[in-house]
């Protein structure tokens, strides 16, 4: 017989989601009221100032895209990218690889440039890109890759975009809130993040925010959006910000409850705390892998704090282990993906998961399951070395 499902409470250290503060799950239990609600409309007000101040911009078509991260992104290129149009494409992981399918699917041409995972996108390469392609009208690339853990210059690649005439795509699902992300001041155009990671919320919402110049490609383009739920145009007169929306979609009315409470605390918090934060424990995180005589995959001066990437062990047993930490500690950490399968593991400290008590559980239960594979390891002087980050 069907019963009620009822999850255990676990401690989500993984890529995505997160774990969900207390307070948005507190939100989204609250009484539904209609989508065209005069109350609702003045939340989704709220909603967009407060994403503005999450991606520091003044971008006036910013808001939450009623689907996934992956729809943020999808949103970005189909309202961008018509058939014929050249986009340079930087692919360092996994979401650098969908890019170049929206890219294709929308009809244009992907002109790739690679780096190995692990490394950030190189700026000398997009630079020959562009000298290579001077037909090329967008440059699109990840900021923070959540297959391997990096951090890309985001700054400087919308710099090189707009130097070569070109609009900028920029995914940041991963980074939003929880490193440096200044949308105007480094003159991003399209921009896609999502709820699930460093905002503390739940997965189904993808904020975006599209600059002046980008929302001027899409009004000029020659023929429709190929995605009728994801064409601004339309979805413009909803989010719009007059006092009269035109019905577009029902919005998921609870979802933005969350949305609206997991900004609050955001803001309540302040962006460069926020950030301090999920730097301190990464350093404390850190401090404890290496003490236990494991290795970060990435290097220092280009690892996200948010995502950290560590090198498995030889001779350990990757999914057994992963297996185990959920068995026995309520704790998911992530595999490595793609080239990165069974050679990394990917460790979250993502929103209201970033704290001192998730450093100990992760550091304890990883000396333990990995000494239960036969792998030695001094859990005290990890404690140690993770605690004098903390205390320092």
């Amino acid at each position: 017989m069907n019963q009620s499902f009822f999850p255990p409470r676990r401690i989500l250290m993984g890529p995505g989601p997160s774990d969900v503060s207390p307070r948005v799950l507190g939100a989204l239990g609250r009484p539904t009221i209609g989508h065209l609600d005069p109350l609702f409309v003045a939340l989704m007000d709220e909603v967009k100032g407060l994403l503005q101040y999450a991606f520091q911009t003044e971008n006036a078509l910013t808001l939450p895209i009623s689907a996934p991260g992956s729809a943020g992104m999808e949103a970005c290129f189909v309202n961008l990218v018509s058939p014929g149009d050249t986009v340079i494409v930087c692919r360092n992981g996994v979401f650098g690889g969908r890019m170049q399918e929206n890219v294709e699917r929308c009809g244009g041409t992907a002109i790739m440039v690679e780096d190995d995972w692990g490394q950030p996108v190189s700026i000398d390469k997009v630079a020959a890109a562009f000298k290579a392609h001077p037909e090329a009208s967008l440059l699109a690339f990840v900021h923070a890759e959540t297959s391997t853990g990096v951090r890309s210059d985001a700054e400087a690649l919308c710099a090189l975009a707009r130097d070569h005439g070109a609009l900028s795509i920029v995914d940041t699902v991963t980074s939003l809130g929880g490193i440096e992300l200044k949308v105007d001041a480094w003159g991003a155009d399209a921009v896609y993040s999502g709820t699930q990671k460093c905002l503390s919320c739940i997965p189904g919402l993808a904020p975006v925010t599209f600059s002046s110049r980008a929302v001027e490609r899409i009004q000029a383009r020659s023929h429709r959006v190929q995605s009728w739920f994801l064409d601004m145009q339309l979805v413009m007169g909803y989010w719009g910000g007059s006092s009269k929306r035109a019905y577009h979609h029902t919005a998921p009315i609870n979802l933005l409850y969350a949305l609206h409470e997991s900004l609050l605390m955001l803001r309540e918090e302040g962006l460069e705390a926020a950030h301090a934060r999920h730097r301190l424990h990464h350093d404390a995180l850190v401090a404890g892998l290496e003490a236990l005589g494991l290795e970060m995959a990435v290097a220092a001066e280009h690892r996200l704090p948010q995502l950290n990437a560590v090198r498995i062990p030889e001779g350990i047993d990757d999914a057994a282990l992963r297996s185990t930490l959920l068995a026995d500690f309520n704790l998911e950490i992530g595999a490595g993906l793609g080239a990165l399968a069974g050679k990394t593991w990917r460790i979250g400290l993502m929103g209201h998961a970033c704290s001192a008590a998730n450093v100990t559980l992760c550091l304890t239960a990883l000396a333990a399951t990995l000494a239960q594979q036969g792998l030695k390891l001094d859990t005290g002087a990890a404690l140690e070395a993770a605690d004098a980050v903390l205390a320092a």
